[in-house]
C-alpha cells in the first residue's frame, strides 16, 4: 500500500494540556492526564491542537525560569540611590534569620474575631495563623500544623485553659522554615520561633 500517511488516518481528539511551569503539550481527550499536568481548554485533532499551542506558547522558558529572570532585572533596575554608600554599611538579616534566633512575641490571627472556637476552627482545617508582633508591620504566617506534633489533650477550648503548642514548615522568603510556637489558650498570645530547615 504505497502512498499510507498514518496522519491522514489519525482520527484521535486530542487536548491541550498545561502543567505548572506552563509549558504545553497534547494528550488523547479520551485519556486522564498524566500526573503534574492539567487542561489548558482546547481540543480538536492534531494539527489543530498543534497550531493552537504554536499561537499561544510564545515564550518557551519554564515559568520558573521566567520568574527568576523578571526578579534579577527588577533587582538591578534598582536605583543606585537605594545602595548603602559605603562598601561595609550593614546588611539586614533575612527575616527567616532573625526570627530563627531566640523566641519571640506572637499571636494567633482570627477572623472575622479572635475567639478559641474560631482557633479550634482552624485547627481543625489543619493550619493556624501565628502573627510575630516585633517585626515591623508584623509578621502574619499560615502556619500548616503538623499533625504528629498536635496535642489537644489537656486543653479546654471552652474555658481557655492550657497552653497550645503549634509546629508545621513553611517557606518564608524562599527560606524553608518551621514555625514552632506555644500559645497561651487565656489571651492567644505566646512565644514563638522559626528554625531553619
Amino acid at each position: 500500500m504505497s502512498g499510507f500517511d498514518p496522519e491522514e488516518e489519525d482520527t484521535t481528539i486530542y487536548k491541550v494540556v498545561l502543567n505548572h511551569e506552563e509549558q504545553y503539550s497534547i494528550w488523547p481527550s479520551d485519556r486522564e492526564n498524566p500526573p503534574g499536568w492539567r487542561d489548558e481548554g482546547k481540543s480538536g485533532r492534531k494539527a489543530e491542537c498543534l497550531e493552537h499551542i504554536d499561537q499561544v506558547w510564545t515564550d518557551m522558558r519554564p515559568l520558573s525560569l521566567r520568574k527568576h529572570m523578571e526578579e534579577e532585572a527588577a533587582r538591578q533596575a534598582e536605583p543606585s540611590a537605594e545602595l548603602p554608600a559605603e562598601d561595609d554599611a550593614p546588611v539586614e538579616e533575612p527575616l527567616p534569620h532573625r526570627l530563627s534566633r531566640g523566641d519571640h512575641a506572637v499571636t494567633v490571627t482570627l477572623r472575622p474575631e479572635r475567639t478559641l472556637q474560631a482557633l479550634k476552627a482552624q485547627l481543625d482545617l489543619g493550619s493556624v495563623h501565628v502573627t510575630f508582633t516585633e517585626t515591623r508591620g508584623g509578621t502574619e504566617l499560615d502556619v500548616p500544623v503538623d499533625p504528629a506534633s498536635l496535642d489537644l489533650s489537656g486543653l479546654d477550648f471552652e474555658h481557655g485553659k492550657g497552653t497550645l503548642h503549634v509546629s508545621g514548615p513553611l517557606t518564608l522568603d524562599y527560606i524553608d522554615v518551621r514555625c514552632v510556637a506555644d500559645i497561651d489558650l487565656a489571651t492567644l498570645d505566646g512565644r514563638g520561633r522559626l528554625e531553619i530547615l
